[in-house]
């Protein structure tokens, strides 16, 4: 007889209905049942698969970071069905010989549904186009996360490439000649402390230009995670003018700023963690619409690389596996959105603007379940995260892929 889940709160077209759900083979053997085949769920939610596309898997080139096995099991483990990992590998996916060593992989180690980026340009260098037409039906969108395209007329050029291809330009928007050597954001917290700042502008400035040039090509454009109050209202504004653009931020710069910062590695990342001010206008920015989805940027890194303090450690933490929970803990616990609302960022508003299969996917939790942020306990190979010791609440049961218990 099949193990029936009663009286679950199932996600269907944005509301949630109390239903009878039959799982799948294998289900018995996660000590469900309550003396029979009948296990009752009344106090359990079914969502789709969540969907981030923003991952860094670190294969080939550095697993000593990550690997596609590791990565993948993480992002299972945090309800995650489907991820885009980017392309700031070795060696950079900039032809299909180089893709196809990923693919690889991915298909032989990857335990979810796992849909590589290829390079805007060769070597992630911003002088030549990658060879985007030869990679287009192998890649779920183009980008150089990590650097931005510095020269307009190559992201131009980029653009036109992809439109002709029908595939999206994924930018990481960042203005070299404005770094300056800086580490964290450029505010109260980088002067107190004698810090070199990151300013705003070496975020929104390319983002202004990129969207410039998305109205002029026509493209299918993403912003990676955006962090500063002009990135939202000049994507906002670029919206109403009918430019085909969406973008993302991730729950670190919903959560924390720069005002929350210790002098450890576990608090940097690119972008950085930014003002009050930033804040505000990325919570607002989720709940009018203006940003489309929630991307953890999962960055892991060796603990020796991220144990040299803000200044010395690599850009990047690790989020993925607390990612849902973080923002079911702050955000909707807490009235600022609703459930309906976060499923719709983490799950059904990336899936179809990467035009990535439902399938027959979905996650279940215990949403009253609560537990503290050990990063030892991550499946990750990447420990640093600023969320250690926090409290949150959401227990994942258990996955299904492709009807299929993963």
């Amino acid at each position: 007889m099949a193990l029936v889940l009663k009286n679950a709160s199932v996600y269907t077209d944005n509301k949630f209905e109390i239903k009878d759900v039959t799982a799948p083979n294998g289900c018995e053997k996660l000590s469900l049942t309550q003396g029979g085949t009948i296990f009752d769920f009344s106090k359990v939610h079914i969502f789709p698969g969540f969907c981030d596309v923003h991952v860094h898997l670190r294969e080939p080139g550095f697993s000593y970071k990550e690997t596609i096995k590791s990565g993948s099991k993480a992002s299972l483990k945090g309800g995650y069905t489907a991820v885009c990992s980017m392309p700031n590998l070795n060696p950079v996916p900039d032809n299909l010989e180089n893709l196809k060593k990923q693919l690889d992989i991915i298909k032989n180690d990857a335990v979810i549904n796992v849909y590589p980026y290829a390079s805007i340009t060769k070597g992630q260098l911003g002088d030549e186009l990658s060879d985007m037409e030869q990679m287009s039906d192998y890649c779920i969108a183009f980008s150089d996360d990590g650097r931005g395209v510095q020269s307009d007329e190559m992201m131009e050029a980029a653009m036109r490439k992809a439109k002709s291809l029908n595939k999206m330009i994924v930018a990481h928007c960042e203005v070299n000649s404005l770094l300056k050597g800086g580490y964290i954001h450029d505010g109260e917290y980088a002067k107190k402390h004698n810090h070199k700042g990151i300013c705003s502008e070496s975020e929104w400035k390319q983002i202004e230009r990129d969207l410039i040039l998305a109205e002029k090509t026509g493209v299918k454009y993403h912003v990676c995670h955006i962090s500063t109050k002009e990135s939202v209202e000049l994507i906002r504004k670029a919206k109403k003018r009918g430019i085909d653009v969406t973008c993302e931020t991730a729950p670190h710069y919903l959560i924390l700023t720069d005002s929350d910062l210790k002098e450890d590695g576990k608090f940097k990342m690119n972008p950085p963690l930014r003002s009050i001010e930033d804040k505000k206008a990325l919570i607002e920015g989720i709940k009018d619409g203006t940003i489309d989805m929630i991307a953890t940027d999962h960055a892991p890194h060796s603990e020796e690389e991220k144990s040299k303090g803000l200044e010395k450690s690599a850009f990047g933490i690790t989020g993925i596996e607390i990612a849902f929970q973080l923002m079911y803990t702050h955000f909707v616990k807490t009235g600022i959105i609703t459930l309906e609302k976060l499923i719709q960022l983490m799950s059904v508003n990336p899936k179809k603007r990467f035009n990535i299969p439902t399938g027959d996917d979905y996650c279940v939790w215990d949403l009253e379940k609560e537990f503290i942020v050990n990063p030892n306990e991550f499946v990750s190979m990447g420990k640093a995260t600023p969320f250690e010791g926090e409290k949150l609440f959401g227990k994942h049961l258990f996955t299904v892929i492709n009807g299929k218990l993963v």
